[in-house]
């Protein structure tokens, strides 16, 4: 059988905002540091969580006076996309002469932020309207796209936690498909109440820092974020610019079994890994490292590494999750985390799981503990996510300049 002939799909820049870090530099130095900052937020939840400091964020191409009124997720998505565009070497005006595709992946998109307003509404009382004119007024990428003043196609993914996985997989189709000439990928997410109790009332929520792996492990730490990539097709690139990585490929499957919980031997995730592996054109033994999703919840842990086992990996390959210093950060997981894999295969090494230090027996596939770090033996890793109702999403990213 012939080979597809498609362009690669290059990253040019990519950006994340993290409670471990401002910018993406500063999660990977905080992951490096095996640094946790996470905390108890009263007015959000009463239980640890990763909520990000936005005092210390900057815009390097974005002004911030040109922004009009906007929820918190908007915030984080812009701050990613800020340095992004300034570490492609971007200007607003470059992206105005392009057809620039925006791809976003969230949960809810701050859409549960109006509990003020409609506990006054029930209570017989006159809220003042300005919670609904922002939740109309503040789509994710309706609203960055006028923002920037770009053209293209738009969505906003919400596929639960394989949001901005989607996001990213969906940005590259449209390339390599010719709907635009660059684009802007990935995910965010605030925290809020509603979504933190949802978490709780499942009893996913643990009562200390998570533990992804760990034998001991209680459960997840939710938290806030975006990470985004900046994508071109690599034929098209300005070569002044280096390539910093690419987008190799993209599977998605469903498990079709439970509306939260994983199929016990992560039947989809293991499709969608053999459907990335052959949309990338790679065989097995060309992974070095994995990205998990590793939540920390036991259903989870347990089918992703069996998944992942089941799809033939070789039990070689250094497999880690990031949550240990970023939380679960639900729909913009997987942006985070792709650019997370892409600083890793850039660095050449893999730093241990944040939070496993005894790791469970039970495992079906190895997994690096915290105390650990291994050199890397390639350039093409796996970022995979798993969310609820049973959706698994794959990228496969290959390292490019250093």
């Amino acid at each position: 059988m012939s080979k597809r002939i498609l362009p690669e799909i290059s990253v040019i820049g990519y950006g994340c905002i993290t409670a471990a870090g401002a910018t993406s530099l500063a999660s990977w130095d905080a992951l490096q540091q095996r640094r946790v900052n996470n905390k108890i937020i009263p007015s959000i939840f009463e239980a640890p969580c990763f909520y990000v400091d936005e005092e210390n964020s900057t815009f390097q191409v974005l002004s911030k006076s040109d922004l009009r009124p906007h929820n918190r997720t908007i915030s984080l998505a812009l701050f990613a996309i800020d340095e992004a565009l300034y570490q492609a070497g971007l200007t607003l005006e470059d992206l105005r002469g392009k057809r620039v595709g925006l791809a976003l992946g969230t949960t809810v998109g701050n859409t549960f932020h109006n509990e003020a307003y409609y506990m006054q509404w029930e209570n017989g009382e006159i809220p003042d309207p300005a919670p609904l004119h922002q939740y109309f007024d503040n789509n994710l990428a309706l609203y960055i796209q006028r923002l920037l003043g770009i053209n293209g196609p738009r969505v906003v993914i919400t596929n639960a936690c394989a949001s901005g996985t989607d996001a990213i997989g969906l940005a590259k189709i449209w390339l390599e498909q010719g709907l635009c000439d660059l684009a802007i990928a990935g995910g965010a997410d605030a925290l809020s109440r509603v979504a933190c109790n949802g978490f709780k009332s499942l009893r996913l929520i643990a009562g200390e820092s998570c533990r992804p792996f760990d034998k001991n492990r209680q459960g997840l730490n939710p938290g806030e974020a975006a990470g985004v990539f900046i994508m071109e097709r690599d034929e098209q690139s300005d070569h002044k610019k280096l390539s910093l990585g690419f987008v190799k490929g993209y599977g998605i499957a469903g498990d079709a079994f439970h509306p939260t919980a994983p199929h016990p031997q992560g039947r989809g995730l293991q499709l969608a890994i053999r459907a990335a592996l052959l949309d990338a054109q790679i065989n097995r033994q060309d992974i070095c490292m994995i990205n998990a999703h590793g939540t920390g919840t036991p259903s989870n842990d347990i089918a992703e590494t069996q998944a992942v086992f089941e799809a033939g990996i070789d039990p070689s390959v250094p497999m880690v999750s990031t949550k240990g210093i970023t939380g679960h950060t639900l729909g913009a997981a997987g942006g985070v985390e792709a650019v997370l894999t892409l600083l890793t295969l850039n660095h050449g090494h893999i730093i241990g799981t944040v939070g496993c230090t005894h790791p469970d027996p039970l495992l079906n596939f190895p997994v690096i503990p915290e105390a650990e770090s291994q050199a890397l033996a390639g350039i093409i890793g796996i970022s995979q996510s798993l969310a609820f109702g049973g959706s698994n999403s794959v990228l496969i990213i290959e390292g490019g300049a250093q």
